[in-house]
């Protein structure tokens, strides 16, 4: 079982006790729908992704709770996927569904520590990310870490109605190694 720690937030495997609030944040509209698709899924059928996500490297389930050091309990969660059929890369992303939570670093914190995970236990040379164009505190989470803007996928998303543009994010493993302090 496989916990991260950082300063402020850990990252840790879901408790099954905690598989509705990550359900009731992965369906709530005003969390996930403004800037992505939003499909309302069932508490089983997200159970079992949730669970097989480990053997599943295409799975969007999340990876990881995300939880303050300092209180327990989830804040949010955070995933990883392998976004392209020949590509070697990772995607990752990231929800904060604690609303109090944001705007606080936390989320920067978790997808930085996610990162250094993924660096540390692959071989890949690329770590990448997308948000809608529209979504300012995603983008302004990932510049600050250091991805840059690779691009944009015009027409990308379809979601509320109508197709959204996607900036696409990336950072190298020499790129990241040298921004990040060593341990």
């Amino acid at each position: 079982m496989t916990v991260l720690e950082g300063a402020t937030v850990r990252l840790r495997p879901a408790d099954p006790s905690e598989y509705a609030v990550l359900f009731g944040w992965s369906n709530d509209p005003e969390i996930v729908a403004p800037y992505d698709r939003f499909a309302t899924d069932t508490l089983e059928s997200f159970v079992a992704s949730l669970e097989g996500a480990s053997d599943d490297p295409a799975s969007l389930a999340p990876r990881f709770v995300v939880e303050r050091r300092d209180i327990a309990g989830p804040i949010g969660f955070v995933g990883y996927y392998r976004a392209h059929p020949v590509l070697e890369y990772l995607d990752v992303w990231y929800v904060l569904g604690d609303r109090a939570a944001r705007g606080k670093g936390y989320g920067t914190e978790a997808v930085g520590l996610l990162i250094d995970h993924l660096y540390a236990v692959t071989q890949l040379d690329r770590i990448g990310a997308t948000c809608d164009v529209e979504n300012v505190a995603s983008f302004r989470l990932l510049e600050g870490l250091g991805l840059r803007r690779e691009g944009t996928l015009r027409s990308a998303l379809f979601h509320h109605g109508r197709w959204h543009d996607v900036f696409v994010y990336g950072v190298t493993r020499s790129e990241w190694l040298a921004r990040r302090p060593r341990a």
